[in-house]
């Protein structure tokens, strides 16, 4: 069973519509659809909300102290709750995923990603849950610090918002536990294929040649 969701990010209005700020976006589609309203609190150094579905206590966080620190918050909230590490899912933006994916995963390595090394070592552990939100990667290494600072091209961002959107789907059964239903809703949610381009149409000249070119065979073949 989820208890507390964590969407990483960056905060400040110059990086609200960035690669990295993919976790944030995802946490407000679910405050959104709980109709709830995250607030400051310094005590977890983020924005957070508590509230209740089904009867059970849930917390959506959103830390503010930059993503390399942001295990100080996720680790505050968490011992002050006694919310144990499985019992937390991370929702943060994947390089290696094409836009328009997502994928849900138990535990695993940072992969280079800040955000989650810090909450490995404030947790002391990697075995929390992880939403991972594809933005796709530059190509280059060296590229990559500026990929994730910029703002996708309006194609990727879209193709973005209706994963957070479809996968924000799931949530009932993450928070019931049950991430075998909850994966299989979330790794089906593919992005949709480009369509095939369109034929290309006749001019009139090219229809009209066609046409003339029917009409010799025809006369040929009535001629023999």
């Amino acid at each position: 069973m989820i208890k507390l969701l964590v969407g990483l990010g960056n905060p400040g209005t110059e990086y609200e519509a960035t690669r990295h700020n993919a976790g944030f976006w995802w946490i407000e589609t679910i405050a959104r659809d709980l109709k709830v309203t995250l607030q400051p609190d310094r005590a977890y150094h983020g924005l957070v909300v508590r509230t209740a579905v089904k009867g059970e206590n849930v917390w959506l966080l959103e830390p503010q102290t930059f993503m390399n620190l942001s295990g100080k918050s996720v680790g505050a909230l968490a011992r002050f709750f006694k919310i144990q590490p499985q019992e937390i899912l991370v929702i943060h933006d994947e390089l290696d995923i094409t836009p328009g994916e997502a994928k849900l995963k138990l535990g695993g390595g940072h992969a280079g990603h800040n955000g989650l090394r810090d909450i490995h070592a404030q947790l002391g552990t990697d075995q929390y849950w992880r939403l991972r939100i594809g933005i796709g990667h530059p190509g280059v290494k060296s590229e990559v610090a500026n990929w994730v600072l910029k703002k996708p091209a309006p194609d990727q961002y879209s193709v973005i918002e209706d994963c957070i959107t479809r996968t924000s789907l799931a949530l009932p059964h993450l928070l019931a536990g049950d991430m075998v239903k909850a994966t299989q809703m979330i790794h089906t949610a593919k992005p949709p294929r480009p369509k095939p381009p369109r034929p290309t149409p006749l001019s009139s000249t090219e229809n009209t040649g066609a046409d003339d070119a029917k009409q010799t065979n025809a006369k040929g073949t009535q001629a023999s």
